[in-house]
């Protein structure tokens, strides 16, 4: 048997302060770079820098482990030497308002470009004002509309006098242009016309209605001599703006060639100013009143005029240093892709490309966009949204009504960017994988897995690293330095928190907030330094906190309502190991289980399961127990034994298997009727060969029977079997380590049953000799024996021979 008795050694790998080659971490250059995550940060690197399709990343880690920080840090870092992205802005389409054009330029362009324009439609303003109301352009236009009324004039004058000839004067009354008879160049009065003949009459008015033609004819021509006065009117309208503004924006021209959409922008805008020149010299009180009479009228509102010459510079990188990185902490629909927002005005809103609002996609045009995996997926259509933007290769500004086509109302529809970025999301590996599984576009848009660890190997090269990271997160947050006594008990407690004396832990936010809270307690203590006994009161101050449940629990314990012997020898019970997890503290609970047995069909009754408070893996750890007593013992009968299990006092389920090894215990000491130690508690799993497994916990469950037996009186016979392969784990108290040296308690690694039940009951368990055939005497006979007995008799029951009372006992005993 290779049953070992831990020694001190065993139970705890200390970290040595002198073999850390400096005095406290202000002696130490803090660590550059990311700690421990070769894997993720070459499956990062290659995701960054393949410029196919679909090759974003998604970083995927436990919770604490940096991937945020790391990887932003690790994105700034690549991101330093790429050119700086384009300056973003929309500006009016003249053609389609609702379409708004997107400009891209060079960094610090389009801030010049939009204060540019600002400036522009100031000095068109100024010099479209004072050109109109100059003493030339009066004139010119005085000419022009006098040019009109002289011939309008000229036509009235010429019908007037072929009116005289026949008698009749052209005459201008409130109703009109009228023909009137006339004799001695007056009027005739009603009496005089009265006195003319019948004959003279129909002449007259046959005259009248002559002229009257006359005049309707003239009237007809009077439009197109007015139509033909305003189009000159327009051409020197155009005339004046053309030479006002054309050194302004030929200006411009020049300062933005080689920038064709801007060029085209501002060609555009110069025929648009040209078409509209009068407007800028409207007055504002002429605007307000048009615009009030428009909305009588029930006509659309108009917009601001000179809103539409505006630049809306959406992203400015005129400060930007190399290509940007963008983390977006809310990351909704309208955040990622944009949004339109409206303005009330007069009683109803407007929007135009001015109110147009950048998304974290148009930030993160040309770098980096890092967002968390499940904020997104809590977001409506967050990540449906962001799944078409990778797939359309195009960011389009457009609410979630439009996108889903739930309104049909006019609205905005501005010019997509073109997409030139990198995303990378961050998650827990089971949203990973659960993306990856249920939904199919999933692994074509994000085909890098980042896949960050949560631990590290422990060597000395790796505790100096470590260390420099220390040095790094104090100096980062403004702490005190740590002594090397503090470090090392930093690492240890990071050995501890993994539950492996061979690795280091990477939950760089734990770390963090245990050397937050070692520095206050330093405070306290008046400590310029933080000190090795800050960091274990920081420690012990964190259990204190937590450790109300496990204080009533043994309470319960040592009162006796909870039922747990810790000494004394009984059949059939054992003291198994649980682990309570609340929140982020665990603690070890020692529970009873008890077995029983008699005549039966070879099942083992787990009774949690049962009554389902059983999880799947105890109930696999228990039914694991029928093969190994099948296989081990009467491999050529059949199992005629009825065996229940039960954790006492248990009402919550249990699941884990790491009570199976104690279970079986039970199971033998009920089936040989031979006393287990109560001094002693058990935890492992077991196979169906009989060999102890690794359990989680280990700490925790030794601690947890420590405290019990300590609270009752250390005795010397008292201590814990763990599985061998548990041994590396062993991070124990300081308490837990002294008692062990002083021989009050003991800890027990065993790689088999055998070895187990030996150290349980003092008796050997044997193994078979030649013949096939375990000692006499020993564990495993007795065992073997009593259950060749109970097959003996279960086939004398069974045979066609027994009575009906017996057959029917053995069927009664078949029930659970």
């Amino acid at each position: 048997m290779t049953m070992k008795k831990l020694e001190i050694q065993d139970l705890y790998n200390r970290c040595d302060p002198e073999q850390l080659d400096f005095k406290s971490t202000s002696d130490l250059k803090p660590l550059e770079g990311i700690l421990g995550q070769p894997r993720a940060l070459a499956a990062a690197e290659l995701g960054i820098e393949m410029e196919h399709d679909g090759f974003n990343v998604f970083a995927l880690g436990p919770p604490g482990t940096g991937k945020h920080s790391a990887l932003r840090q690790f994105l700034k870092e690549r991101a330093a030497p790429r050119p700086s992205a384009p300056d973003l802005c929309y500006v009016n389409n003249f053609e389609e308002g609702h379409k708004p054009r997107l400009l891209q330029m060079p960094p610090g362009k389009g801030c010049e470009l939009r204060d540019d324009m600002k400036k522009l439609v100031d000095e068109v303003t100024s010099a479209l004002r004072a050109a109109f109301e100059s003493e030339q352009y009066q004139t010119r236009k005085h000419v022009i509309e006098q040019s009109f009324n002289e011939r309008q004039q000229k036509a009235f004058s010429q019908l007037g006098e072929l009116a005289a000839k026949q008698g009749l004067a052209l005459l201008r009354t409130p109703m009109g242009i009228i023909f009137a008879p006339i004799k001695d160049d007056e009027v005739l009065s009603p009496e005089e016309l009265g006195k003319l003949s019948d004959e003279e009459k129909e002449k007259l008015d046959k005259s009248i209605d002559r002229f009257q033609s006359e005049l309707r004819r003239m009237f007809r021509k009077f439009p197109r001599w007015q139509r033909a006065t305003q189009q000159q009117v327009r051409e020197l309208n155009l005339e004046v703006t053309r030479l006002t503004i054309g050194p302004l924006i030929e200006e411009l021209l020049e300062k933005y060639q080689g920038l064709d959409d801007v060029v085209s922008y501002l060609l555009a805008a110069q025929q648009h100013i040209q078409e509209n020149a009068i407007s800028f010299v409207a007055r504002e009180d002429d605007q307000v009143k048009q615009a009030l009479q428009n909305l009588a009228a029930g006509q659309a509102l108009e917009r601001p005029f000179l809103r539409q010459y505006r630049v809306n510079l959406l992203v400015d990188h005129s400060a930007s240093k190399g290509a940007p990185v963008v983390y977006e902490d809310n990351p909704t629909y309208q955040n990622l892709v944009g949004r339109v927002e409206h303005i009330p005005h007069l009683g109803a809103v407007i929007t135009d490309f001015s109110l147009i609002k950048p998304g974290a996609l148009h930030r993160a045009n040309g770098g980096y966009l890092l967002l968390d995996a499940q904020k997104l997926l809590m977001q409506p259509y967050a990540y449906e949204g962001l799944k078409r933007v990778l797939q359309s290769k195009e960011v389009k500004v457009e609410s979630l009504g439009q996108a889903l086509s739930l309104v049909s109302t006019y609205s905005l529809e501005p010019e997509p960017l073109p997409l030139s970025m990198k995303i990378v999301l961050i998650g827990a590996p089971m949203l990973y994988y659960l993306l990856s599984w249920y939904d199919e576009d999933f692994n074509e848009l994000f085909k890098v897995a980042a896949d960050f660890s949560e631990r590290m190997d422990r060597t000395p090269d790796s505790q100096m690293q470590y260390a420099r990271l220390i040095a790094k997160l104090v100096e980062q947050d403004g702490l005190k330095a740590c002594d090397r006594a503090a470090v090392a008990r930093v690492i240890e407690h990071g050995s501890r928190m993994l539950e492996d004396t061979e690795k280091l832990p990477l939950y760089v936010a734990r770390v963090l907030d245990l050397l937050r809270e070692a520095d206050y307690w330093a405070s306290k203590n008046d400590r310029g330094m933080i000190a090795e006994a800050d960091v274990q009161q920081a420690i012990d101050a964190r259990i204190f906190r937590s450790d109300r449940v496990r204080q009533l629990l043994q309470e319960e314990i040592l009162r006796r309502n909870i039922l747990v012997d810790s000494d004394g020898a009984v059949v059939g019970q054992v003291n198994g190991l649980s682990v309570l997890q609340l929140g982020d503290f665990a603690f070890g609970r020692p529970s009873r289980i008890t077995a029983r047995v008699r005549l039966g069909k070879g099942e083992v009754i787990d009774i949690e399961r049962e009554v389902e408070l059983s999880g799947p893996f105890h109930s696999k750890g228990v039914l694991v127990l029928s093969g190994y007593l099948g296989a081990h013992y009467v491999p050529d009968l059949p199992l005629s034994l009825s065996a229940s299990l039960v954790f006492e006092q248990s009402y919550s389920e249990i699941d884990g298997d790491s009570a199976s090894s104690a279970e079986l215990y039970a199971l033998l000491s009920a089936i040989s009727e031979v006393p287990l130690k109560q001094s002693l508690a058990v935890t492992g799993s077991v196979n169906q060969r009989g060999e102890v497994q690794a359990i989680g916990g280990v700490n925790e469950k030794v601690e947890g029977f420590f405290d019990l037996c300590r609270a009752r009186g250390l005795k010397g016979d008292q201590g814990v079997l763990i599985p061998a392969s548990n041994v590396k784990h062993l991070m124990l108290r300081s308490d837990v380590r002294e008692a062990v040296e002083a021989g009050q308690f003991h800890l027990y690694s065993v790689q088999t049953v055998d070895e187990g039940i030996e150290v349980l009951t003092g008796m050997k368990a044997g193994e078979r000799d030649g013949s096939g055939q375990f000692p006499e005497g020993t564990l495993n006979a007795l065992v073997e024996d009593r259950l060749i007995q109970l097959s003996e008799v279960h086939r004398e029951f069974a045979s066609p021979s027994a009575g009906p009372d017996k057959q029917s006992a053995i069927e009664g005993s078949e029930e659970p």
